[in-house]
């Protein structure tokens, strides 16, 4: 009777692990949404301590106090993340003959530990302050934090794709051109996310109370500048940039004869979710922060880096093969 370690290393289509690596990459998106909800309520510290929440698994009172809820559903949504991520690795590990594709999946589950940890820091270390840039260190650790999250779903995204039929079965051809413009575009989000991070733990995302203008009386800068003014402009004038790049590597695949049907349709949903992120912005600006807005700011922002990750990732295909069988 054969047992895993009989399993022979393949490079061919496996259809339950494509099917548990998408499952796995989807559930990054509760995490993020979970996460997002608790940060924009500010539940973040809803427990003092950590891995456990008031000392127990089951927190008493956790299902009926909406910051505990949030809080808690969120640590343990973690936990299922990192059982997930654990588990792909060493499925991929077990049946994968690509090399890089294991060693992406051991990155992953490093990473995935990395951000528990760094999840827990933020908690444990909220009581330490950090005169020289007027925050916690708790606060500092969940802006990387927050970083760490959009990286880890690019992470699995990848994962995902790579094991899918489309990836294994079809080479695609992708130019140069429109790889540099992805490379661009994913750049330019992921600084942007960044900026969102320091942004929201630094309590700046009300800091220009006004949209599109930074002023009432419709003037392009502040009229005054401090730090939380200066973070929250940074981040409009990212949204700016984000919306040409965008566009550029939305056209960039429309003119490349090999970019398949699946890239450009991806082409024109990434065009759409900036738009759908700049008009989600305007709203949280003009609901005073909404949560639920709020939350869906993040969502979007993390589906716009994911979706650029995933067309560049597909765009350099051919590439990441031949580096890999080298």
């Amino acid at each position: 009777m054969a047992t895993t370690t009989d399993l022979p290393r393949t490079a061919g289509y496996k259809p339950a692990l494509a099917a548990f690596s998408a499952g796995a990459a989807a559930w990054v998106f509760i995490l993020v949404a979970l996460g997002a909800y608790t940060t924009s309520i500010g539940a973040g510290m809803a427990f003092p301590d950590w891995p456990l929440s008031n000392g127990s698994l089951n927190p008493r009172g956790w299902l009926t106090d909406n910051a505990m809820f949030s809080e808690h559903s969120h640590r343990l949504s973690a936990g299922l993340m990192t059982i997930l991520t654990g588990i792909l690795a060493v499925w991929i590990w077990r049946t994968e003959s690509r090399g890089w594709l294991r060693r992406l999946s051991y990155f992953a589950a490093g990473l995935v530990v990395a951000q528990a940890v760094v999840g827990g820091l933020r908690v444990r270390l909220e009581p330490v302050q950090v005169a020289a840039v007027d925050t916690s260190l708790g606060r500092l650790f969940a802006m990387l934090h927050a970083c760490l999250a959009q990286a880890f779903a690019c992470t699995l995204v990848a994962i995902a794709v790579s094991c899918s039929r489309g990836w294994i079965e079809r080479p695609n051809g992708v130019g140069a051109g429109a790889r540099r413009a992805g490379l661009a575009c994913c750049a330019f989000i992921f600084v942007q996310l960044g900026i969102a991070a320091v942004m929201r733990h630094s309590g700046a995302g009300l800091a220009i109370p006004t949209f599109p203008w930074s002023t009432p009386a419709g003037g392009v800068l502040p009229a005054a500048w401090n730090f939380r003014v200066g973070i929250n402009f940074a981040h409009r004038v990212m949204a700016c940039a984000i919306a040409v790049a965008a566009a550029v590597y939305a056209a960039a695949i429309w003119r490349d004869r090999a970019a398949p049907l699946a890239m450009r349709t991806g082409a024109s949903f990434l065009v759409s979710l900036v738009a759908l992120q700049i008009l989600l912005g305007a709203a949280v600006i003009r609901t005073m922060r909404d949560p639920l807005i709020t939350t869906g700011h993040v969502v979007v922002g993390a589906l716009t880096l994911v979706t650029a990750f995933w067309l560049t990732w597909l765009a350099h295909r051919d590439a990441v093969e031949r580096m890999g069988a080298a």
